[in-house]
């Protein structure tokens, strides 16, 4: 498709100790269309980020930008083939997704709380550092988390329907019935910024989405693909 856009980086091949000149491996692949780019100015100023494992010979994994538009239908904005969930990755497609997709500022990223994500976020020419774009967290991981420490269906249930809460006294409401089970829960939620894991202190950034659901959806949709070879 005419103006799409197409990264391609590539890793040197070593031959006999010495760099080759005329040939090199696929290392990493970033991709977007003209139409995803124009229908993400419109939408919500929110992306949903994900990855799924590629099967087949060559294994790799496949990251996906989603969106929702104002009448909340999915829309996938843009991808990458890359080696794996890592930092390097993750900023590779990030800064591309930045500089072609989503250059507008406040865009809020919902993702789990992978520290490569953290770490291309984090990234000082990234472009996703605070004021220009803000992070949140996907409930759904932060309570899978929370149960490794702390067990009882109970206990799980309290902290997502606190972060749930639409306000202050909702939440508080939540957090101190928490807070009777074990006071250690608390402390453990109250290490992660509250506008990052509760909807009541996120300003309206996240729309009401709790959770990245939605990319959990396009990478079922995707799943047949994942078996076809990159090439």
């Amino acid at each position: 498709m005419s103006e799409s856009v197409a990264v391609l980086r590539t890793s040197p091949v070593q031959l006999g100790g010495q760099v080759s000149e005329e040939q090199a491996y696929f290392h990493q692949f970033f991709w977007t269309f003209p139409p995803c780019i124009e229908a993400f100015r419109p939408c919500k100023s929110l992306v949903s980020i994900d990855g799924t494992h590629l099967y087949e010979k060559y294994s790799g994994t496949l990251l996906v930008a989603i969106a929702q538009d104002e009448n909340s239908n999915i829309i996938l904005v843009a991808f990458a083939l890359v080696e794996g969930k890592n930092a390097a990755s993750l900023l590779f497609f990030l800064s591309h997704l930045r500089q072609h997709v989503t250059p507008q500022p406040g865009i809020l990223v919902i993702s789990d709380r992978h520290n490569g994500i953290k770490a291309a976020l984090e990234a000082p020419d990234g472009g996703w550092l605070l004021p220009n774009a803000y992070r949140a967290f996907c409930i759904r991981h932060v309570a899978a988390k929370f149960a490794l420490s702390f067990k009882g269906k109970d206990a799980r249930r309290f902290l997502v329907n606190a972060a749930y809460a639409k306000t202050e006294v909702e939440f508080d409401y939540w957090f101190d019935i928490l807070r009777s089970e074990d006071p250690a829960m608390c402390d453990w939620a109250n290490r992660i910024n509250y506008a990052q894991w509760t909807q009541h202190r996120d300003e309206g950034r996240r729309f009401g989405y709790m959770t990245t659901n939605i990319s959990e959806c396009v990478n079922s949709i995707l799943k047949d693909v994942r078996n076809l070879p990159c090439v």
